[in-house]
């Protein structure tokens, strides 16, 4: 598959992801991605942010792939249950958030996550029902690799150590990202569309 055989969903995590991370990057360069916008990005609501995700699927008009980072991932793993079969070709999914240690988490652009987790706890751990790739780094410091890799196992999903790249974003030096975007494209050509 190829992009153009695709309607790529950008999921950004808290907090949205801003013009130089390499989500927004993406959206802007990849003719057929589009951000699944989501109401609140500062007190996000896992039921909100999952229809709006099913949505985004549902208004697909190809086969639907999805980019999430951060607590993007985590509602993507929450609205595989509600997607129809065979609309998500495949999902990409960086940094997960493990909002199941959400109190360790640092400060982020001045904001801290609250103790209420907004419904996304405990991260859901079936299946996804398509083919994923997660990719996490070492130092990530909202989600051990450890767990990173109980959450591929748990998903179906292959997984991919990126190093030291902290939480993948643009903060860590990950705004273009190209290794990401090699990794994506590779990705893309060993799906079915």
């Amino acid at each position: 598959m190829k992009a153009a055989d695709a309607d790529i969903l950008i999921v950004p995590g808290w907090l949205d992801s801003g013009p130089d991370h390499w989500q927004s990057r993406w959206e802007r360069n990849l003719k057929s991605a589009a951000r699944v916008v989501q109401e609140d990005w500062h007190a996000p609501q896992k039921d909100a942010w999952v229809a709006n995700i099913v949505a985004a699927v549902d208004a697909a008009t190809r086969p639907a792939v999805l980019v999430a980072h951060s607590l993007g991932v985590i509602a993507v793993a929450y609205a595989t249950s509600k997607l129809a079969a065979g609309r998500v070709a495949g999902a990409f999914l960086v940094a997960p958030a493990d909002v199941d240690n959400a109190q360790s988490w640092p400060e982020n652009e001045g904001h801290t996550w609250p103790q209420d987790s907004f419904g996304f706890a405990p991260v859901p751990l079936a299946p996804l029902g398509f083919p994923a790739l997660v990719l996490t780094a070492a130092d990530d410091p909202y989600c051990s690799q450890a767990r990173a890799q109980e959450f591929a196992r748990a998903w179906g999903a292959n997984f991919v150590d990126v190093g030291q790249a902290g939480h993948i974003a643009d903060q860590s030096g990950h705004g273009p990202w190209p290794d990401g975007l090699l990794r994506f494209g590779k990705f893309l050509g060993e799906l079915k569309g």
